[in-house]
């Protein structure tokens, strides 16, 4: 059982929508510490955990932050709390799905990055520019990319209508107001300050974000520059590591040979007749251009079986 989950999960990963590989590696950063919260045993300060744990959140100590530089990015997909992963994750799959459908599924991560990017360090500025008001040390969770793509998703389709439990549909536009609002009363509270004052700075990103897109200014590309590159590197480092492919040489009058007397169909004139591995780079390419949901039950269905292989 395991094993198949396991594969399942790889399948997602592989081949998946972006928004899919976020919640998942969201996932991943939760069990991480949780596992080493039971290994390592306590949570209070001085803890080995503790220690551990704080080397992967953004910190309110611009030493931490600077011998730590990682935490500008690892703190956006760690969560401690299972309601905190929970309500985050929903969140991203329901507004991130609107962003990927609307913009494409390759602007989500930048969205999601450059938001926590900026949530982490308005937490920092906040942290030591207000006193007084309950700021936390540490800061981790994924609120501020996802307030950032809310705030994406608000502004590219104000009036796309959510159906809310015991509401009804609700517009979007009215869903941004709310959690906005949500944090500005938990900043005049004292309720989780550093946190409110984060989500903002990712609301105010992706703000920006959706701002610049629509006068033709598009934030997220460098962003995809550097992961493209980044991405490159390591297939290369992986591909030279597998053996070459064998080249098969064919005739060129291979596809004529192929056409009986009867009008039988040559091997490229139906997707039933090509191979085993042009059906693969065909479903792959597919899901490059417009995402795993885009397949069919039976291409989802060849992909997964090649992947048991």
């Amino acid at each position: 059982m395991f094993s198949s989950i396991w594969q399942d999960i790889r399948a997602q990963f592989s081949h998946g929508s972006m928004l899919t590989r976020i919640i998942l590696v969201n996932i991943g950063g939760f069990l991480l510490l949780l596992m080493a919260k039971l290994a390592l045993g306590g949570i209070g300060d001085g803890s080995v955990y503790a220690d551990f744990s704080r080397s992967l959140m953004v910190g309110a100590d611009w030493k931490h932050n600077l011998t730590h530089p990682w935490v500008l990015v690892t703190h956006m997909f760690l969560h401690e709390g299972f309601w905190h992963l929970l309500w985050n994750m929903l969140g991203l799959y329901w507004f991130g799905r609107i962003v990927g459908d609307l913009l494409g599924d390759r602007r989500v991560l930048p969205i999601y990055l450059l938001s926590g990017l900026a949530g982490g360090l308005v937490f920092f500025i906040m942290a030591n520019l207000v006193t007084g008001l309950g700021f936390g040390s540490f800061a981790l969770g994924a609120s501020a990319a996802f307030m950032g793509i809310l705030v994406v998703a608000g502004i590219t389709a104000p009036d796309y209508l959510i159906g809310l439990p015991l509401l009804g549909d609700v517009r979007l536009k009215f869903i941004v107001l709310f959690f906005l609002v949500l944090d500005l009363v938990g900043i005049s509270n004292g309720d989780n300050t550093g946190g409110s004052f984060g989500h903002l700075g990712g609301a105010f990103m992706g703000y920006l974000i959706a701002q610049q897109l629509q006068n033709g200014n598009d934030w997220t590309a460098p962003v995809n520059r550097i992961w493209d590159s980044i991405t490159s590197f390591f297939e290369n480092i992986f591909s030279a590591r597998k053996p070459k492919p064998r080249v098969v040489h064919r005739s060129p009058d291979l596809k004529k040979q192929t056409v009986g007397k009867q009008g039988r169909r040559s091997a490229s004139s139906a997707p039933d007749d090509l191979s085993y591995q042009d059906q693969l780079d065909a479903i792959l390419d597919k899901i490059k251009l417009t995402g795993y949901d885009s397949l069919s039950a039976s291409e989802k269905e060849f992909l997964f079986n090649a992947s048991n292989k």
